[in-house]
């Protein structure tokens, strides 16, 4: 079974939106209605704003008429976005709105058909001196896509240009004026908690919508296969041939990158918490519940073990701040915690342990700081080969010149469903936890391993590939 991601479903809609070019009130219900059933995380808003542009991009002719109708499709398409996923980010407004003055700030951007950073900025300062009053908000996006239609030329590269620039006045109008709504998880109605823990993780991996795509969004180049034991270094490339930093900046994954300088690697020195790094931890918290992944395995657990977990988000967040956050002894007095161990990773005794996170080790192999030595290869012949697109890879690197002889981490997964994996394997009480995932390219049999520290806080967790086939 190959399951069909959001943005598959997203752009196959677009899709046929341009191909007709028509809306009228009837169809625009529908695309409400869609947005509603679609219910996307605020980590996907964006996406889905400028992924109408970029497949519209698509459908430019030399008919100045038909280009005319997809500007106003893609109008149609954002105004159904805002209205369904987002509110206005303040109550009054400016008073003084100044709506000419708005709509010759505009035109100046598409008469170039450039946007620099330093015009992007203005643009940001200006909606920000000059923000409309609720009532006014639709018409000022509105004007962005109506100004642009005098700007459409018989040139089909100026026309992509003037796409990009409406889409930065769209993004500079939405980062300035809206908010994403309040995100709740819907799950559907026949979907039962009551499930296995393998059939929950699969329920996890099907609701990441923020998981990277191999070949698209990052490239790896797994290159020579070894045995843990072999010395030689099977790899002369790094693992990330590239990665689209834009991914990078999502909510989610943007507060846990500011996680990672927060740590020193070596045990037994103890690790001292600022009120910066606090509020820090609690911005990852925050962003990660307000997806799909963190509220799945909230509710799943507080099927599973209501006398250990909540119903109340904002106690699921303290037991998790507890289990992850919390800081133990591992070779010396406060000098470790779950989320250092697995994430950011440790050197004890000359040896690297835990580090099982990709975004970390792409960021410690851009410094320079880490050297990818090559796959670790499958015990069976009989099992897949290991390829760019696996999204679990067993490997051997060294850190700061210390080796992890062999080491298991997710590929291109957001970190909402890591801390929803491992959370919910290790509140559940298990050390060993077999599970059967179909990635949609390959499929793995993991046990997903979990140890306990300091009686109740997370020791490591990390996965552990028993079986790969295609």
């Amino acid at each position: 079974q190959v399951f069909t991601t959001m943005d598959a479903k997203v752009e196959s809609y677009y899709t046929e939106i341009f191909t007709d070019l028509t809306l009228d009130n009837e169809e625009a219900q529908e695309l409400i209605d869609y947005f509603t059933t679609l219910n996307p995380p605020p980590d996907k808003l964006v996406w889905l704003r400028a992924s109408a542009f970029r497949l519209g991009c698509g459908f430019l002719s030399e008919d100045h008429d038909k280009n005319v109708s997809l500007i106003r499709a893609i109008n149609a398409i954002v105004h159904c976005l805002e209205k369904t996923c987002m509110v206005p980010k303040s109550t009054e407004g400016n008073a003084d709105f100044d709506a000419e003055g708005a709509e010759a700030k505009i035109r100046s951007i598409y008469e170039d058909l450039s946007v620099d950073n330093e015009e992007n900025q203005e643009l940001f300062e200006y909606f920000q001196g000059n923000t409309p009053p609720v009532a006014n908000l639709v018409s000022l996006r509105a004007t962005a896509f109506k100004a642009a239609v005098d700007f459409l030329s018989d040139d089909k590269d100026k026309n992509v240009a003037l796409m990009r620039c409406i889409n930065v006045v769209v993004h500079a109008f939405e980062r300035v004026c809206l908010l994403p709504k309040e995100y709740t998880l819907k799950l559907a109605p026949e979907f039962n908690l009551d499930v296995s823990l393998s059939d929950a993780v699969q329920e996890l991996w099907n609701l990441d919508v923020n998981r990277l795509t191999p070949n698209a969004d990052y490239t790896i180049n797994v290159q020579g296969g070894k045995k843990p034991y072999w010395k030689e270094d099977q790899a002369d490339d790094p693992l990330f041939t590239s990665v689209d930093r834009r991914a990078l900046r999502r909510p989610t994954y943007q507060t846990f990158v500011a996680l990672l300088d927060n740590y020193k690697a070596q045990t037994g020195q103890a690790e001292r918490v600022t009120n910066v790094e606090r509020k820090e931890n609690s911005d990852f918290l925050n962003a990660i519940m307000q997806t799909a992944p963190m509220q799945f395995c909230h509710q799943y657990l507080q099927q599973k073990i209501p006398d250990k977990v909540s119903s109340s988000q904002s106690e699921f967040k303290k037991l998790l701040t507890k289990i992850w956050f919390e800081l133990y002894r591992r070779a010396g007095a406060k000098d470790s915690s779950g989320f250092e161990h697995v994430f950011v990773g440790e050197v004890k005794n000359e040896k690297i342990s835990g580090f099982h996170n990709w975004i970390q080790l792409y960021l410690e192999e851009q410094k320079g700081d880490l050297d990818y030595r090559g796959y670790i290869k499958p015990r069976g012949r009989s099992e897949a080969q290991t390829d760019s697109n696996d999204h679990v890879l067993t490997l051997q690197f060294s850190w700061h010149g210390v080796e992890k002889a062999v080491g298991t981490s997710f590929i291109g997964v957001s970190p909402e469903f890591e801390m929803a994996l491992y959370s919910m394997c290790f509140l559940l009480g298990e050390e060993d936890n077999q599970v059967y995932l179909n990635t949609g390219t390959d499929e793995f049999e993991l046990n997903i391993k979990c140890y306990t520290y300091n009686r109740d806080k997370i020791g490591t967790a990390f996965p552990e590939a028993t079986a790969h086939y295609d």
